[in-house]
């Protein structure tokens, strides 16, 4: 910690600067690319296994930060990695519960190929976001994952090296 004098004399205690991943412009510019088309529910897809089991999850909480401070309203996030069968209903409900009273809410999936009920997760949401971490993951397995969903649903897709959901300053 550092002590910075403040105007009156008066002294304030400051944490020393970290760098927060969402605060980084390319985080921004993702985030503000997303408002091109309205949504409240969306999916992030990511393209391919490969990643770290932690990587989508990351991706949807370091992203409704950034949307969060963008908004000043509440962005909502659902792990929807590791949901089973028996719950499937009941996370979809929940999904829609936040739809309903207009929260936006980002919804994390594991990989399509690996997991049959990510599928129906996706369907739940209204556009879908492709994440790609470079240089982990399959572009045939890609192109697989974006036809099975609807090319048409997705908004875009984002390529992220490990470095840029982990870096520290």
């Amino acid at each position: 910690m550092s002590i910075k004098e403040q105007p009156g004399n008066s002294l304030a205690v400051r944490a020393p600067q970290q760098f927060e991943s969402w605060r980084g412009v390319e985080w921004q510019r993702l985030w503000l690319s997303l408002q091109a088309k309205p949504w409240t529910a969306l999916a992030l897809v990511p393209a391919s296994r490969g990643a770290p089991p932690d990587f989508i999850v990351t991706m949807a909480v370091t992203l409704a930060r950034t949307g969060i401070t963008h908004l000043g309203a509440p962005v909502h996030v659902a792990d929807g990695t590791a949901v089973e069968l028996s719950q499937v209903i009941e996370f979809v409900d929940e999904i829609k519960r936040y739809q309903a009273i207009g929260d936006r809410i980002l919804i994390a999936l594991a990989p399509v190929d690996d997991d049959p009920i990510a599928e129906t997760l996706a369907q739940a949401a209204d556009k879908l976001l492709l994440c790609v971490m470079f240089e982990n993951m399959s572009f045939g397995e890609s192109k697989r994952t974006v036809k099975k969903l609807g090319r048409d649903r997705f908004l875009g897709s984002t390529i992220v090296r490990h470095d840029d959901l982990s870096r520290k300053k």
